[in-house]
């Protein structure tokens, strides 16, 4: 990744994007390209957040299926949301042309196919559906390419797959090329809100900018508007060996729910890395992070040729109400400030399609997505899946009354974590690898729901808003800005 200090005094700049993942990388690049002056901030490094977590797929057909996106947007949004998404793959082969990225980058098939009878989805509806949003090249085959999934399922041809964080490597590097600036390790603490607007840092330096740009997976700026509307959740992902040649080139997503999603990597000369996501599911439900990866293991055991299992790990998407992100303007009082929110399990190309859309809103140009991506909107349709998730907050701010994860900090292990009840209060205590507790009061420093221990990223999860903190309790991911605070003295 490309260098960077953190910022160490005030600036003043046209665009300030927060976040340098997908969405605020594509976003700085295309205003910097307009030639705007923009610096980009972000708490880690370029492409250290949930970027680096995907399995990279780079797909126009809609995960939430264009039945549904018919459903809640009608015709016209289902073509639009198949356009923008296509639109977001050609944007993306366009930028590696111009700027000669070696990132992997290559058009290839993408397979839906029938995971079950329970899947709820039915094939023949969601090609009509597909072909009604102008989905080109979409027909329906009697099975897939691989061997073991001899299941009926619906070809989306020109879809694509890259390497992400080679990608933003080459996009960063042509940000300062065209003169922008970027400040990894530089925590924002708040965005004041005015013309212009000021980014206040954590560490004091301000960045003065005409307009904001907050692309940080959960807006931080926004306690209720947005955060009523989406809901953050797991994935899963393995990586796994299997001879060369044994599956074909693809795409591939089942109609499971939840479902699953394979794609290949290049790799050694005689075998292929096969990247298998899926599994997902709302912090705090039943079962824990070990539990949802083996069972991705056995299901990508049971359908692929794997010879040995590489890599595991865990992300986070935000999953909006209606399948649709969250891109533009931020709901309130000024137009400078924009979002880049609720990727619902595409965030490669929801990203993308934040630098297309909000250049252009920035730029005053007229686009034809924005009615779709708006943060304001009201669904009516989704309302139901409003009020569930709802009642789920509700839920998870319950656990205040329930016991704790264990009676006694001697059943935490070294290197794991949990809650603890401690009179009226809960306290999240870690005890490193050394033996050494570390309690911080067990209040998302958002709006005070109990965090959870993820034993597999080695954090602590907020299940509310998605909130991620260190083992240590200082902040890893918003919408929270401020760490976990220290217990009471009581």
């Amino acid at each position: 990744m490309p260098g960077g200090r953190p910022l160490g005094e005030d600036i003043e700049v046209d665009v300030c994007v927060v976040g340098a993942g997908i969405a605020g990388i594509s976003t700085a690049y295309r205003l910097a390209r307009e030639g705007k002056r923009v610096a980009v901030l972000d708490a880690g490094p370029v492409g250290g957040g949930e970027t680096s977590r995907t399995t990279a797929h780079l797909a126009s057909a809609v995960d939430d299926r264009f039945t549904e996106i018919e459903r809640l947007h009608g015709l016209d949004g289902s073509r639009i949301c198949a356009d923008s998404h296509a639109r977001a793959i050609d944007a993306i082969e366009e930028a590696v042309r111009a700027e000669r990225l070696a990132c992997d980058f290559e058009r290839l098939d993408g397979y839906l196919f029938e995971g079950g009878d329970d899947s709820g989805v039915s094939l023949a509806e969601e090609l009509e559906a597909a072909r009604r949003a102008g989905v080109a090249g979409v027909v329906r085959l009697r099975r897939t390419p691989v061997e073991r999934l001899d299941a009926s399922c619906l070809l989306f041809p020109r879809q694509g797959q890259f390497h992400p964080l080679k990608y933003l490597a080459g996009l960063a590097h042509a940000i300062v090329r065209d003169g922008g600036r970027l400040h990894p390790e530089t925590l924002v603490r708040d965005v004041e809100e005015d013309r212009p607007a000021r980014v206040v840092t954590k560490a004091g330096p301000v960045v003065t900018a005409d307009s904001v740009v907050v692309a940080t997976n959960a807006p931080f700026i926004d306690r209720f508007a947005i955060h009523s509307k989406q809901a953050p959740y797991r994935t899963y992902s393995i990586a796994a060996r299997v001879p060369r040649g044994s599956v074909p080139h693809g795409l591939y997503w089942d109609t499971m729910d939840p479902y699953h999603y394979v794609r290949l990597a290049p790799s050694a000369a005689d075998e292929d890395l096969l990247i298998v996501g899926g599994e997902d599911r709302k912090p705090g439900d039943d079962a824990d992070d070990e539990e949802r990866l083996e069972e991705l293991e056995r299901w990508t055991r049971e359908r692929f040729p794997v010879s040995e299992l590489r890599y595991r790990w865990a992300g986070q998407v935000m999953e909006p109400i209606d399948g649709v992100a969250f891109i533009g303007r931020n709901p309130g009082r000024h137009e400078n400030i924009y979002v880049a929110t609720g990727d619902s399990g595409m965030g490669m190309t929801h990203g993308t399609i934040a630098g297309l859309l909000i250049t252009d809103l920035i730029m005053e140009r007229e686009n034809p997505w924005a009615r779709l991506y708006d943060p304001s909107r009201v669904t009516l349709g989704a309302l139901g899946r409003f009020l569930r998730d709802g009642a789920s907050v509700v839920g998870t701010l319950a656990e205040w009354f329930k016991s704790g994860d264990v009676a006694s900090v001697d059943e935490i292990a070294p290197g794991s974590g949990a809650i603890l009840r401690r009179g009226i209060s809960k306290v999240a205590v870690y005890r490193d690898r050394e033996g050494r507790l570390h309690e911080r009061t067990a209040a998302c420093t958002h709006l005070g729901c109990v965090v959870a221990w993820n034993p597999v990223a080695g954090s602590w999860d907020c299940p509310c808003h998605g909130s991620r903190f260190d083992p240590y309790g200082r902040v890893l991911a918003g919408p929270a800005v401020a760490d976990l605070k220290p217990p009471s003295a009581s």
